[in-house]
C-alpha cells in the first residue's frame, strides 16, 4: 500500500497558501508551519538591529522538514551520491525526517558531497557541470529555504524576476519589450562568466550574515557551500568557490549576492532587468550604454567576479545583430526564438519523426503535441514568420514518413503537399504554432 501511496504523492502548499489569481497577500508563499502572523509583522515593521537570531529551532521541525521534502519531490531530480531516489527516501519517510531533525537538533548532521555530472550546453558542443545532492541535503535546504528566503525576499529588487516567488521570464520579458516601445534601444548585454562557479564565499556568507545571526544556520549554510563535488574518475573535490548549481539553496544565495548590484542600477537611474545571473541595461544613447557598462563592470570587478571577454557588449537593437534574451532574440523591431531555443525544439521534433517510424499518424502527432504546446506557450510572443517555419518543418517531416509509407519515393513535394495538406493533419489533431489569422 505504501509504494501505491508514494506514486501518486500529492503536491502539498503552504496551509495558508491562496488560491490562484489572489493577490491580496504579499505573503501567500511562505510556509505558514514556519513563519506565523507575528513574525511577519516583525518582518515588515523591522527587527531589533535588522538580523535575526533565533532561527534553527524552526529549520529542524518535522513540519518544516516534510514541507521542504514535499518541495524535493514536486521538483523531481535524481539520486545524489549516495544513490538514495526520493521514492526511496519517501517510502521511510516518518523515519527519514526523525533522524534528519534528531541530526540538526545535535548538531551532528553533516551534508554529503555533491554528485558532479556533466550536461550538454544548448546549441554547444561543450558540456557544463550540474550539481546533485543527496535527497536527504535536498530536503534540508529546503527546509532552510522555508526560513530565510522571507528575510531575503523583502530586499530584493523589483528588477529582479528569476526564482522568485510569484515572479519570472514573463515579467522579465514584459519590462524588457515595454522599454523598448519606450526607446531604451542601446543594450548593455551582460554575461557573468561561470557566475555560480565563481562567487566568492566568504562575501555571499558576509551578505547573509548581514540579516542572520544565528551561529548554527551560518554554520549549516557554509557545511553545505563547502561540501564538495563528487565526480567519477576523479573523486572528490573541495569547494572553495561558488554554489552549486542544482542545489535548492543555490537560486536564492545567486540573488542575494547580485541584489545589491539591482540598487546600485535603480539609484543610478539605470534601466537593468535581472534574471538570476542573466541581466540587461536598457538605455536611450550609446554614451549612457557605454558607461553603464562601465560602473557594471567596476562593480562586478570589485565583488570577486567577471564579466565574460567576448559575451558582454553595448548593441543598437534597432540594427542588425540584436540580443538574446530569456530564450528570445531581439532585432529591429521584432522578437524570435533565439538559434539555440530553436534548434532545440526542432532536435525534439527530428527524434519524434523519423522516416521509420512505425507508429500511427495519430499517435505521433499525439506524442508532438505536447512539445509543441509547451514550446508555443513560452515563444507566443515570436513574430509570425518564425513560428510558421516551424509548423512548415513538422509538416515536411510528417510528409516524409507518409511517402515513404506509400512507396511515393519519387513523387514531388509539390504533389505530396496536395496529397496531404495542412487541413489533413489539423484535422488529426496536429498542434499549429502559427495563430490563426
Amino acid at each position: 500500500m505504501k509504494n501505491e501511496q508514494t506514486e501518486s504523492r500529492p503536491a502539498t502548499v503552504p496551509e495558508t497558501a491562496q488560491q490562484a489569481g489572489e493577490t491580496h497577500d504579499p505573503w501567500w508563499w511562505v510556509e505558514r508551519g514556519v513563519w506565523t502572523d507575528s513574525m511577519l509583522r516583525a518582518l515588515e515593521n523591522g527587527v531589533k538591529g535588522n538580523k535575526w537570531f533565533r532561527l534553527i529551532d524552526k529549520v529542524y521541525t518535522e513540519k518544516n522538514l516534510n514541507s521542504g521534502f514535499n518541495a524535493v519531490w514536486r521538483n523531481k531530480g535524481s539520486a545524489g551520491i549516495d544513490g538514495q531516489t526520493i521514492q526511496q527516501f519517501d517510502a521511510k519517510l516518518e523515519e527519514q525526517i526523525g533522524k534528519l531533525a534528531k541530526e540538526l537538533r545535535q548538531e551532528t548532521y553533516r551534508p554529503k558531497p555533491v554528485k558532479r555530472v556533466w550536461i550538454d550546453k544548448l546549441g554547444s558542443k561543450d558540456k557544463r557541470p550540474l550539481g546533485v545532492p543527496a535527497v536527504r541535503d535536498r530536503t534540508v535546504q529546503a527546509a532552510v529555504r522555508n526560513v530565510i528566503e522571507p528575510i531575503f525576499e523583502r530586499e530584493f529588487s523589483e528588477r529582479s524576476y528569476g526564482c522568485r516567488p510569484g515572479r519570472g521570464c514573463e515579467g522579465a520579458l514584459d519590462r524588457v519589450e515595454e522599454l523598448l516601445d519606450k526607446g531604451y534601444t542601446w543594450i548593455v548585454d551582460a554575461d557573468l562568466k561561470s557566475y555560480f562557479d565563481t562567487i566568492p564565499q566568504d562575501r555571499l556568507l558576509g551578505r547573509v550574515k548581514e540579516r542572520i545571526a544565528d551561529g548554527k544556520v551560518l554554520d549549516l549554510i557554509e557545511l553545505f557551500l563547502k561540501q564538495g563535488v563528487m565526480e567519477e574518475l576523479k573523486g572528490w573535490q573541495p569547494t572553495e568557490r561558488g554554489t552549486p548549481q542544482g542545489a535548492v539553496l543555490s537560486p536564492l544565495l545567486a540573488n542575494l549576492y547580485l541584489n545589491p548590484l539591482d540598487h546600485k542600477m535603480v539609484l543610478a537611474g539605470r534601466e537593468m532587468t535581472r534574471y538570476v545571473d542573466d541581466f540587461v541595461i536598457q538605455c536611450r544613447s550609446r554614451e549612457d550604454a557605454e558607461a553603464a557598462l562601465a560602473e557594471v563592470k567596476a562593480w562586478v570587478e570589485a565583488e570577486g567576479l567577471q564579466l565574460h571577454p567576448t559575451k558582454t557588449r553595448v548593441v543598437d537593437v534597432t540594427q542588425k545583430g540584436g540580443f538574446d534574451f530569456l530564450g528570445y532574440h531581439y532585432e529591429r523591431g521584432q522578437q524570435w526564438p533565439r538559434k539555440k531555443s530553436l534548434e532545440k525544439l526542432k532536435e525534439t521534433i527530428r527524434e519524434e519523426t523519423p522516416r521509420t517510424n512505425g507508429r500511427s499518424m495519430e499517435e505521433i502527432i499525439h506524442r508532438l503535441n505536447p512539445h509543441l504546446k509547451g514550446w508555443y506557450a513560452y515563444f507566443y510572443r515570436s513574430e509570425r514568420w518564425s513560428l510558421r517555419e516551424i509548423d512548415k518543418m513538422v509538416r515536411r517531416r510528417l510528409r516524409a514518413i507518409l511517402m515513404k509509407r506509400h512507396r511515393k519515393r519519387g513523387t514531388a513535394w509539390r504533389q505530396a503537399n496536395r496529397l496531404w495538406t495542412i487541413n489533413f493533419f489539423t484535422t488529426r489533431g496536429l498542434f499549429c504554432l502559427e495563430p490563426p489569422a
